[in-house]
C-alpha cells in the first residue's frame, strides 16, 4: 500500500535512505530526521512510502519544480528505493505510479529520475516502466 509519509515514518525512511547510499545516519540522527520532517511540509514535495505486512519497505521523494525552458513544471523523482528483500513484488511500480498520478495532477510536463551508474537493476526497471535514457548527470561537490 502506497501512502504519504508521516512523521512516524522517520526512522524507517532514514534506514532506507542509508541503504540507498544517501548520507549515512550518524550517531545523532536528529539533523537528518529534521530534513525528513521539513520535506513533509514543503508544498512542492511529496514523500511517499510503501508498506508490506505493516513495514515501510520503500520510499519515493517527488519534487515539483519549474524549469525555465518548459511551459509546465517538471516532476523530479529525487529518490526511489525498495528494500532488496521486498523487491519484485510491485512496490517500486506502485511508488512510481503514485508519482505519475501526482505529477499529472500538478500539471507537470514530464517526470524525470536520476540513477547512479552502477544501479543496473534500477535502470532496467526504469526502462521497462517507459522512461527513456536522455541525459548525463554531472555534479560538483561544494
Amino acid at each position: 500500500m502506497v501512502r504519504r509519509a508521516e512523521p512516524r515514518d522517520a526512522d524507517a525512511v532514514l534506514r532506507l535512505l542509508a541503504d540507498l547510499g544517501r548520507p549515512l545516519v550518524g550517531d545523532d540522527p536528529d539533523p537528518q530526521r529534521q530534513v525528513f520532517l521539513d520535506h513533509l511540509a514543503f508544498d512542492d514535495a511529496a514523500v511517499l512510502v510503501v508498506e508490506d505486512e505493516g513495514d515501510v519497505v520503500g520510499l519515493a521523494s517527488l519534487w515539483i519544480r519549474p524549469r525555465l525552458g518548459l511551459i509546465a513544471p517538471e516532476a523530479w523523482l529525487a529518490e526511489l528505493y525498495v528494500d532488496p528483500a521486498r523487491r519484485r513484488r510491485g512496490a517500486a511500480r506502485s511508488l512510481v505510479d503514485a508519482c505519475v498520478r501526482e505529477a499529472r495532477r500538478r500539471g507537470c510536463q514530464r517526470l524525470v529520475v536520476e540513477s547512479a551508474k552502477h544501479r543496473d537493476d534500477a535502470h532496467a526497471f526504469y526502462e521497462a516502466y517507459g522512461f527513456r535514457h536522455t541525459a548525463r548527470r554531472y555534479e560538483l561537490g561544494l
